[in-house]
Order: C-alpha cells, then structure tokens, then sequence
C-alpha cells in the first residue's frame, strides 16, 4: 500500500547548485532522492516545498515523498540518514494524508539571513554569514524592514528568472532585525516568495545600514513595481537559511 511521507530537511547547501534537480551540478533533492531509491528499492520522486538556490542552506525544509514499501518513521530516518551525504539530513518524518502537498499546503514559510559586522570574519563562519566590514545602522535597517510588512507588489525585488508569477504581489507577516555583538539577524516571514526576493530585501536593507540609501526608500521602491535594478543588489547565498515552514 502506497504511504506519503512528510519529511523535513536540514541541509548545508554550500556544495550543491540549490535545492532543485538539474544537469549542470550536483543538488539537494538528486542526493535525497537516490537514498530514497535504496530505502524503496525503485525510483522516488521528492517534492519540497520551495527551490532554494545555490549556496543557500535550510534548517527546516519540508517535502513529501510516496513510498511502496512503507517503513516505520524512526526507521525511515535511520535508513535515509545512513545514505545520505552527512551535509544533508532527515530531521523528522510523518505519516501524512495522501492529498498532502508540500508546496500548495503551505501557511507561511520564515527565512533568516546572517551578518557578520566586523573587520575580520572568522574562518568558520565564512560558509553561513555574509560579512560586511562597514559598521551598519540597525535602527536604520529596522526602520526600513518594517516597510515590507504587509501586501505588496515586490516586482522591484524580483529576479527575472523562468519562474514566472501569475502576480508579484506578496504578503509579509513581519520583518525583523536583531544585533548582538556583531552578529546581525534577518528574520522574515510570509506567506510566500518570490524568486530571490528575500536576498533582494535584505541587500537592500544593507544599503540602508551602510548609509548608501535611506529607510524611506523601501516604500519609495515598493510603490514604484518597476523591473528591479542594480539599485536591488541580492545579498549572497551563503548567509540565507530557509528557516521554518509552516501548514494549516
């Protein structure tokens, strides 16, 4: 009897080319669907909840896969952690109802970006943190990441990409950013994203930290909905961390 499986991830995504199968690398759902093929001894398609890309990592990404041969849940984990690469791994899996789906059932997703503010970076820090050497104003940033909660159409922090949208316009449920020494926190969560769109905002708030933008220009960016430009920078991969998922 087929069973569905509702499986969340941890990953370490510095040496896969994102989340997504494709031809030209190595990604995460090649290497978890190859140990799912052993657990079930024939071919099983992984669907996840969203494609990350290159370099960006996930703490609690969920997917769902249909299984022939169903095995106990702690077994299942025991099983597909033992043949995957260490830098992936199954943090927990359930039974769920045939009708789940990973991608359209989702209630809001949180992603978290990480900054390291200060002159030297710590080697071990380089794969997760982004690092900015310039001091950053973080009432500033704070002040212009309350901007993008709410609806809005974040067309300006769009990457144009084959992923088109049927719209641009997006709901933030709120926007954080919390400093401790020098470790800087972006915390956003939604409903849903756009492609590149949180890496979008949070380079942008970084402008904002540096001085080169003021906070009131988020609103001036937003209301525009125009194609983005090199005013948008997208922040590096390395420091984004999909950090929960959510469902009704």
């Amino acid at each position: 009897m087929m069973r569905r499986y509702k499986i969340t991830l941890a990953y370490d995504g510095t040496a896969y080319c994102g989340y997504q199968r494709q031809e030209n690398g190595v990604t995460v759902q090649q290497r978890v669907e190859e140990a799912l093929e052993y657990v079930n001894q024939s071919p099983v398609v992984f669907h996840g909840c969203s494609r990350t890309d290159a370099g960006v990592h996930a703490r609690g990404f969920v997917g769902y896969a249909d299984l022939d041969k169903p095995i106990p849940p702690a077994n299942f984990v025991r099983a597909m952690n033992a043949r995957l690469p260490p830098d992936i791994r199954i943090m927990r899996t359930a039974i769920a109802s045939s009708t789940f789906n990973a991608q359209y059932d989702v209630k809001g997703k949180e992603y978290r970006y990480f900054v390291y503010n200060a002159p030297i970076l710590p080697p071990h820090l380089y794969p997760y943190w982004e690092h900015e050497r310039i001091p950053l104003d973080v009432k500033a940033m704070q002040d212009g990441a309350a901007r993008f909660a709410g609806s809005h159409d974040f067309k300006s922090f769009a990457s144009v990409s084959d992923r088109i949208p049927e719209s641009t316009v997006r709901d933030i449920l709120s926007f954080t950013v919390r400093k401790a020494g020098p470790r800087v926190v972006f915390a956003v969560k939604g409903k849903g994203f756009l492609y590149k769109q949180v890496r979008a905002m949070v380079g942008f708030l970084l402008r904002v930290g540096t001085g080169a933008e003021k906070p009131e220009a988020v609103t001036d960016i937003l209301n525009a909905a125009k194609p983005r430009t090199a005013r948008v920078p997208s922040a590096p991969g390395r420091g984004l961390f999909l950090w929960r998922v959510w469902y009704r």
